[in-house]
């Protein structure tokens, strides 16, 4: 009898016999079911489970279902109250017990820490208990909105708030009814939808804090409830995420009803002004629905303010990010930056250096001609099939070779590449060259001016190059870096005095400096003139540039090139160069939304990036099944030799479809190709609509009329993600909407959201994809084995393949460039989760400063830093007399060692017994100050109490004068221990902003010289990230002695009478304009680490609002909340 071992063995030896990945991942996928089957099989109990419990929901009456939500926050309070009031208890132990020591209180806030995770992970443990029926609550609430036109409860106070606002809700003497129509985004909508079982599935995989793949059109923003209400019981903040502010407003107001009768409060950040009380109040709803810039904005601004009460984020609790690879993919990398002028921001040499690189432009261009006129020549008998010399094949091969690496954009050169045989020969002529790390390509590249590389998206100027643009008359090193290394080397070598030495050296710097910030310029001009095309990668509209989406085809106003490329384009095209900027505070969204205690998303297509999801948040794709079977028609893509044979055909196959009836969806990857077809289609008198990035403003009324019979919309990657097209009468019947893509998309993604227009919820339709040779992604990246099958088979003019391998081998390309563009992502966050490190540190010292809970702790680990620093900076350099001049420069305390034991002691030991030293003459000094100012306040409060609230007292270290803003009633009842606090808060606020806004400057600098890096043969960023740690290890030490300084020798202010000078006048609020006028932008990363700054983000044209409103109400009629009242007296106040 053979064993179940025996047999497991055997079957292992089998597979591993087996050739192939493909092949083995097929058996195991045999013998353990697939990822998407074994996740299914996981969560299909949730359908089981909240059906069961859906079923006896329907008995309840209407209030005793909102009594459920009820029952849950009790049930989540109790099962929490035990940790809760553990942490209270520190809490107060910290505020009330003086005789805790610093370390007492370090401890005790480490305690209160755990203590907080325990509450996340209890909290988790009862949601869990409790989510079928809480989803079954929410499918119920969902039904009877959708059954029944009015809903009749008993009001409450929020009740009566909502109808005193909105139509959708009466109050009728103790009741309350809900209607199931209201506005949503100035459109009437009526509710009509209750949960699919798959919908459960996937509310329960956001839940679990996973991402949610659903096909388009299966209610994604429906999904989002369930996962939503249920962790909104916990009153912890749940943050819904929309790519624009006009989802983010739609879905708010949308789903807002159903939230809002089981009592929670919905909001959207994007209706509100930053720092406005009304954004404030809108992070304190259950449900914050906002786009993920302002999530983000608003992060940095909480990180910039003077006073708890201009902050407007809680903690960073649960997030769901809808189209969640747009956000955490596509623009992962994107800095979000609040920036401010910068001396001499509008100084650059763009203008100057122009005229030098059009020069040498079109000089490359010329030669470019001459190189693919002469591999014509060569190479025209390959093309007919005929013999070819070796020769002639190998100069023919080495001519195409250098047009290529000159200008690989230039049309000529690509139509002569699909040409029978040359494709080839490109790729046999590159990869001889490419042998042995290149080691043949310096001769290809002799004779070029400069080398274009598209893949890795790359100019690089040569030494020809370099003599051209270099004028008459020029120092001949004028573009060329000095080796720094060398020159230092040769100077320390001469005989000069030291002085001198050190003025060679500084001129070798500042040469270097002033070439390096050149070459940067002419490199990024080059870049701007050979790789990036007008009306393709971005447009000029009123005068400025302004970037397509290559997801979207959007134009993305504010965006910016980063690392003055935008600027370069900006040259280019005679418009002005906007000025450079400072960085005050900075963060991307991948570092932003990592932040969360739970994260997860949904979107129609992630399953591509699965593998990056995971590697960076951790975060497990899940494939939802449909509701219906997909019917639509994918077909194998349509391969032509020519683009004007592949335009053609669209064209023709247009023709066909509108005949039939079928409204018609054409995509194209860019404004210049959508024109095109355009201007065919008139030729051929078909009318159609065009919705591109300049057209943007037509694309609700475009995307209205495009599911009619035989409509025709020409789109760019507009027409993808997120558009919802509705098909019109007759329409299912002729077939459904017909997807015809003009060229596949460097990414799969973009791809499906294009197909995935069509098809939706069994709806009927088809897609098929047009491909030529002599597209973008067929050049790059196409594989020599589908370029030799193409040329065996003799691929004529006008002829066109169809089959399976061809399309297949098209996605492998597309995957090569995901995998391209992810190495490039992964680099460029590399450089950013270094900033992210230093970020982390720095704004918990500000938030400690700022909400005054561990400053104590905070100070004496800055002492603590400064002690360390002295003694392990004096024993190094074994100056005693210095270590005591610092000693009461920095801590104003008296030495406590002789050398000879300073110098012989353990050096850990000495920095402790500063430390104390240090700290109780702080601790001394603090209670004699408060001594000092109390009578002063005393005076103040028993005879002006009244008049002020805060009271400003001026503080001095002798150089620096601060004006402290205090609480008086709060400073007099604690005999003045409320002005320290506040002393010690706005001086390390004061420190750390100033420093901090320093240190960004000079972490933009080195983030841009260290690319220079590339040209002594070093990696930019292990140099970056050396001299990153140095940059911050410096700067918080910085920030640390100026802390410690100004409070060591910190007093009030002494006129002449002797008794301390507190200005008796009210402390003015905070002024809130300073961060409210700084710009705010997200430069594009699309070609290099992020930019010095940014310039301000182009304000929206003001859309059309719709005429229907929100109710309004007179204000002397009575009030809607049914209080009897006047409006006026009561919500119209």
């Amino acid at each position: 009898m053979v064993t179940f071992l025996t047999l497991q063995r055997f079957i292992y030896k089998q597979i591993f016999k087996m050739a192939g990945a493909g092949l083995l991942n097929k058996v195991l996928k045999t013998f353990l079911g697939s990822k998407t089957d074994r996740d299914l099989k996981e969560l299909s109990p949730i359908i089981e489970e909240t059906n069961a419990v859906y079923t006896q929901l329907t008995s309840l009456s209407n209030d005793e279902l909102r009594a459920k939500t009820t029952a849950f926050k009790t049930k989540i309070k109790e099962y929490t109250k035990e940790t809760e009031d553990k942490i209270n208890a520190l809490k107060d132990k910290i505020e009330n017990d003086n005789s805790l020591s610093i370390h007492d209180k370090e401890n005790i806030y480490n305690e209160i820490d755990e203590l907080d995770k325990k509450v996340l992970e209890q909290i988790e443990e009862v949601l869990l208990e409790i989510q079928a029926e809480a989803f079954a609550v929410i499918k119920e609430t969902s039904r009877r909105f959708a059954e029944n036109k009015t809903i009749e409860v008993t009001a409450t106070q929020m009740d009566r708030n909502i109808a005193a606002e909105r139509d959708s809700v009466e109050i009728d003497g103790d009741k309350a009814i809900y209607h199931n129509t209201w506005l949503a985004a100035g459109a009437e909508v009526t509710w009509a939808m209750v949960h699919y079982d798959v919908q459960l599935i996937g509310g329960s995989v956001l839940h679990q804090g996973k991402v949610a793949e659903m096909q388009t059109g299966e209610g994604k923003t429906l999904v989002g409830t369930l996962p939503v209400y249920l962790n909104a019981l916990a009153g912890r903040g749940i943050h819904l995420v929309t790519v624009n502010n006009y989802l983010a407003k739609r879905d708010s107001e949308w789903m807002a009803p159903i939230f809002e009768f089981h009592g929670m409060t919905v909001d959207c950040i994007d209706k509100h002004e930053p720092n406005s009380p009304e954004r404030r109040q809108a992070y304190l709803a259950d449900i914050t629905y906002g786009t993920n810039n302002e999530f983000g904005f608003d992060y940095l601004r909480d990180n910039m303010a003077r006073s708890p009460e201009d902050l407007v984020q809680r903690k960073h609790h649960y997030a769901i990010v809808d189209e969640v690879d747009s956000v955490l993919i596509d623009d992962a990398r994107t800095p979000l930056i609040i920036s401010g002028p910068t001396p001499k921001g509008d100084k650059h040499e763009f203008h100057e250096l122009k005229p030098r690189v059009e020069k040498l432009v079109a000089e490359q261009k010329k030669f470019a001609t001459e190189a693919l006129t002469e591999a014509k020549k060569l190479l025209s008998p390959l093309i007919k099939g005929e013999k070819i010399s070796k020769e002639d094949q190998e100069k023919g091969g080495l001519a195409l070779l250098r047009a290529h690496r000159a200008f690989p954009k230039n049309k000529a050169l690509i139509k002569f590449l699909s040409e029978h045989g040359i494709k080839a020969m490109l790729q046999k002529t590159e990869n001889y060259h490419m042998q042995d790390q290149n080691k043949e390509m310096p001769k290809a590249d002799e004779p070029l001016l400069f080398v274009v590389d598209e893949k890795s998206n790359s100019v690089e100027l040569s030494e020809k190059g370099i003599d051209l643009i270099t004028g008459a008359g020029e120092d001949t090193k004028f573009f060329v870096m000095p080796d720094i290394g060398s020159e230092v080397a040769e100077i320390e070598k001469s005989t000069d005095s030291e002085t001198e030495k050190l003025a060679r050296k500084e001129r070798v710097i500042q040469d270097y400096s002033v070439k390096a910030e050149r070459i940067h310029t002419i490199n990024q001009l080059l870049k701007a003139y050979a790789m990036f095309e007008i009306d393709v990668e971005y447009v000029v509209m009123d005068n400025k540039v302004k970037i397509v989406d290559e997801q979207t085809g959007r134009i993305m106003d504010g965006r910016r090139y980063s690392d003055g490329l935008h600027q370069a384009i900006e040259a280019k095209e005679n418009v002005k160069v906007e000025a450079a900027t400072q960085t005050y505070a900075t963060v991307t969204l991948q570092n932003y939304f990592r932040m969360y205690h739970k994260l997860s998303g949904m979107t129609g297509t992630a399953e591509t990036e699965s593998q990056e999801l995971w590697d960076i948040y951790e975060l497990d794709v899940v494939i939802i099944p449909t509701n219906r079977p997909i019917t639509r028609d994918d077909r194998q893509d349509l391969v032509y030799k020519t683009k004007r044979e592949k335009y053609t055909a669209v064209i023709d196959e247009i023709v066909t479809l509108v005949n039939q009836k079928r409204p018609v969806l054409v995509g194209t990857t860019s404004v210049e190709i959508s024109e095109l077809l355009g201007r065919m289609l008139k030729m051929k008198g078909i009318n159609h609509n065009v919705l591109n990035a300049k057209l943007h403003q037509r694309e609700a009324e475009v995307v209205a009329g495009a599911g009619q019979a035989g409509a025709v919309t020409i789109a760019t990657n507009m027409a993808g993600r997120g558009t919802d097209i509705k098909l019109g009468e007759g329409v299912i019947e002729a077939g459904g909407l017909a997807i015809i893509g003009t060229e596949r998309h460097d990414s799969r993604r973009v791809d499906r959201q294009l197909r995935g227009r069509a098809g939706r919820q069994g709806d009927p339709g088809s897609s098929q994809f047009f491909v030529s040779l002599e597209d973008d992604l067929m050049r790059l990246f196409n594989s020599e084995r589908i370029i030799k099958l193409m040329d065996r088979m003799g691929l004529e003019e006008g002829e066109v393949i169809q089959h399976s391998m061809v399309t297949k081998s098209i996605e492998r390309a597309q995957k090569k460039v995901e995998e391209n563009n992810f190495g490039i992502r992964k680099r460029l966050l590399e450089y950013d989760d270094i900033m992210n490190s230093q970020r982390e540190v720095v704004y918990t010292k500000r938030r400690n400063a700022l909400h005054g809970e561990r400053l104590g702790v905070e100070i004496s680990n800055m002492i603590y830093d400064v002690c360390e620093d002295i003694v392990n900076d004096a024993q190094a350099h074994g100056d005693f007399d210095d270590y005591k001049i610092e000693l009461i420069r920095l801590l104003s305390i008296q030495n406590p060692f002789k050398e000879k034991e300073f110098f012989e002691g353990n050096p850990q030991e000495l920095i402790e017994e500063l430390h104390d030293l240090a700290l109780t003459h702080y601790q001394k000094k603090s209670v004699l100050i408060a001594q000092m100012a109390y009578p002063v306040i005393k005076d103040v409060y028993e005879n002006q109490g009244a008049q002020y609230e805060n009271i400003l007292v001026p503080i001095t270290d002798g150089h620096k004068v601060l004006n402290v803003s205090t609480p008086l009633e709060k400073t007099y009842q604690n005999e003045c221990k409320e002005l320290i606090k506040s002393t010690e808060k706005n001086v390390i606020l004061a420190m750390i902003d100033e420093d901090w806004k320093e240190h960004l400057r000079e972490m933009d600098e080195l983030k841009q010289s260290v690319q220079s890096a590339v040209y002594e043969q070093k990696d930019p960023l292990l140099i970056y990230k050396f001299e990153a740690f140095k940059l911050f290890n410096s700067s918080l030490l910085k920030i640390n002695k100026e802390v410690a300084s100004f409070l060591m020798k910190c007093s009030l202010p002494q006129p002449k009478e002797g008794s301390p000078e507190i200005e008796t006048k009210e402390a003015q609020a905070p002024q809130k304009s300073e961060i409210s006028n700084l710009q705010t932008s997200r430069p594009d990363n699309y070609a290099a680490p992020q930019q010095q700054g940014a310039t301000p983000q182009q304000a929206e044209k003001p859309k059309p609002q719709p005429i229907r409103v929100e109710k309004k109400v007179g204000r002397n009629e009575l009030c809607p909340c049914g209080s009897g009242k006047k409006f006026k007296q009561c919500h119209g106040k």
